[in-house]
């Protein structure tokens, strides 16, 4: 298992001189910022990204990455270069018509965590029925190339069902078991003389482990209601019920109602979890009225009850094709704060150009007896495209307050897609 990454790593030189396509996209960034080391003293950095995603296909089998390097070409960085490699896995698609099968380095989805995870997953369908389950472990840090060391104390199993039920309903239930190891660090301690000695902290072990259902019921251009249920196996506790509505009253009218009651999300064997948490209740209704073709007018206000306390927000905005217009405001126990912000983008000559601008304004404070503090920030990119496969990226960013005065970073991207299919020998 430690060798697995390296294995499906040679499969792609090898398995390259078989393909029958390869596809992908390359894209070369600069990021450029300016950062204070004291008062007195600032660097310019100037950060490279390379990053990669490849497809290499062969009928139902298929092997997929997707890896970042960065570096920085004036002031290094204690772990420049870096590699990050997001996936790396082997698939095979459809076999006998019922079974999908990865291995390696591959994302996850969940409804309690996401990410990457090291291992295997088989999928298999029926009719309008999917089961699927995966293995593995939690990714090195920094997605370092490689198996993390202690691969028992950061495993991840899990298991998804999902089936298409009649009356335009759908139901899903899944199970998750996932543990994480913290490093182990040293820290000055006290003896029983009080002398300072230099200790070595282990932590156990942490785990998240839930089951989840969900229940969905749809029926096209007129309502779609998702209800969610996630169950803390470790505490055998509700942790979350979760429903969203969306209906259209109208050609011009959609209506939203969403609701959450929710438990905090601590660790089996962290610390956090011998404090008393409160639970909170979420409720938002919004909606949206379409003014013209192609101007729509939206609002939205939410509600929010703490074990004590209690807070609100509204949005309000209007959206077209040249951009949007939006108001938010917030009050109460989570802060008060008062933003406008404004967008635009649009594509000239057939895709060629296309500039945008964005700006927003704010004031905000974290209790009512505090001093307001101003946010400004403004942004400003294009976008060329002089053909299909390939675009560039320029974008300047602009913020200032009272912690970052004038502060200005400078992003350039280019992007290259490449897409071949290769005739066999």
């Amino acid at each position: 298992m430690k060798n697995i990454l390296l294995i499906i790593f040679l499969l792609f030189l090898t398995f390259g001189a078989a393909a029958q396509n390869i596809n992908g996209r390359i894209s070369s960034s600069v990021y450029s910022f300016e950062r204070f080391e004291t008062e007195q003293i600032s660097n310019t950095y100037y950060r490279a990204y390379q990053m990669l995603n490849l497809n290499i296909n062969k009928d139902r089998f298929s092997l997929r990455t997707f890896m970042n390097l960065e570096d920085d070409f004036t002031k290094k960085l204690e772990y420049d270069p870096r590699l990050r490699v997001y996936s790396l896995f082997l698939e095979a698609r459809d076999l006998f018509d019922v079974a999908t099968v990865k291995l390696g380095r591959q994302p996850i989805y969940n409804s309690v965590t996401g990410g990457t995870f090291d291992g295997g997953l088989l999928a298999l369908k029926y009719d309008d029925y999917r089961l699927t389950g995966y293995y593995g472990a939690n990714t090195p840090a920094y997605q370092k190339l490689g198996i993390i060391e202690n691969f028992s104390e950061n495993m991840i199993a899990g298991a998804d069902f999902y089936a298409d039920l009649p009356y335009n309903m759908t139901l899903g239930l899944s199970y998750v078991n996932k543990n994480f190891k913290t490093q182990d660090y040293n820290a000055l301690r006290m003896d029983d003389d009080l002398n300072p000695i230099n200790l070595l902290i282990r932590a156990k072990s942490l785990q998240y482990q839930f089951a989840s259902a969900k229940l969905g019921y749809s029926l096209p251009e007129l309502i779609d209601v998702n209800l969610r249920y996630d169950f803390d196996m470790n505490i055998w506790s509700t942790s979350k019920l979760e429903l969203t509505t969306e209906y259209k009253a109208t050609s011009k009218i959609n209506l939203d109602l969403y609701y959450n009651y929710r438990e905090p999300r601590v660790r089996y064997n962290s610390i956090f979890s011998v404090f008393d948490y409160g639970n909170t209740q979420e409720i938002e209704i919004g909606g949206g009225y379409r003014l013209l073709k192609d101007l729509t007018a939206t609002a939205r206000f939410g509600y929010v009850k703490y074990a004590d306390e209690n807070s609100s927000r509204l949005n309000v905005g209007v959206t077209s094709k040249y951009g949007s217009l939006s108001y938010r405001k917030t009050f109460g126990y989570a802060g008060e704060l008062d933003a406008v912000s404004l967008y635009s983008g649009y594509t000239f000559f057939d895709g060629l150009l296309t500039p945008s601008v964005g700006l927003s304004y704010t004031t905000y404070k974290l209790i009512s007896s505090a001093e307001k503090n101003d946010l400004m920030t403004l942004l400003a990119g294009v976008n060329i495209r002089p053909y299909r496969v390939l675009s560039a990226d320029l974008q300047a960013q602009y913020m200032n307050n009272k912690i970052y005065k004038n502060d200005f970073r400078l992003l350039f991207r280019v992007n290259y897609w490449f897409n071949t299919n290769l005739s066999l020998l």
